[in-house]
């Protein structure tokens, strides 16, 4: 079954017909879903998802694009919610600085990354990083924390090349991949995921974001994640099957589900 490690269900373009779509995952061959967070308000939606349905599970955490708006209380609140049982991981939290370019930016967002991580290791679950346009500081904080003990770890949307995967690769950490790989010119990504071993790659969409081809620029579901891996399967020479059922295992193991 695919098995989508990154989704935003919360996300208001599902609001006319989230259930409906939901509940027809599994005959599309849909088994395991992590909805993730990213505003401080999607917290408690993602809770309600995962109660609601069986097959979702969450990662809880803020956004870097939210993290000036940040408190003490919201990462006890994440500390708090990282204790459900559905609770698999601590994320979708990182650094962007595409949409952020002052330095004072940069290190509020970095200051609260770090303390999602600390939330991580903590409560001994893996994290979901989101990087954009801030490879070296991303790499320079993942690597410190793997060095002094963590439990794992998504680069989700994986969006760096070759050299940079395989420093996440080497720290024993997971790529996320997602519709961009389809797209005839994601040269850079096609080359990184010929080059990861498969089992250190996991399916997700990012939907509502983030559609494969022949969606693109339309609205994301799991069930789209099915062109994702037979884009994988074509760089491989392997089977749509083997990469769905690998990235599947892959899925499990590191969120223990």
């Amino acid at each position: 079954m695919i098995f989508d490690t990154h989704a935003h269900y919360d996300d208001t373009a599902f609001d006319q017909d989230r259930e409906t779509l939901l509940f027809s995952m599994k005959e599309n061959g849909v088994g395991y879903i992590v909805n993730a967070c990213a505003s401080i308000e999607d917290m408690e939606k993602t809770i309600a998802l995962m109660e609601k349905y069986p097959f979702i599970y969450g990662a809880v955490g803020v956004h870097p694009d939210d993290a000036d708006k940040m408190t003490q209380e919201t990462l006890e609140k994440i500390r708090d919610l990282s204790m459900h049982k559905k609770t698999v991981a601590i994320g979708e939290i990182g650094l962007d600085y595409y949409w952020h370019k002052e330095k004072e930016e940069h290190c509020i967002q970095k200051e609260m990354f770090c303390a999602q991580m600390d939330i991580a290791r903590e409560r001994k679950l893996p994290f979901m990083i989101h990087s954009r346009d801030a490879a070296e500081d991303t790499l320079s904080i993942v690597r410190e924390y793997v060095k002094a003990g963590m439990y794992g770890g998504i680069i989700h949307c994986f969006s760096y090349g070759k050299e940079m995967a395989k420093e996440y690769l080497d720290m024993g950490l997971f790529l996320g991949i997602g519709g961009v790989v389809t797209f005839k010119n994601a040269r850079k990504l096609k080359e990184v995921v010929a080059y990861a071993p498969l089992d250190q790659l996991v399916l997700e969409t990012d939907c509502p974001y983030m559609s494969p081809e022949p969606y693109r620029g339309k609205r994301n579901a799991s069930h789209n994640l099915v062109y994702v891996a037979q884009a994988i399967a074509d760089l491989k020479g392997i089977s749509v099957d083997e990469v769905i059922a690998v990235t599947e295992e892959n899925g499990k193991k590191l969120l223990h589900i």
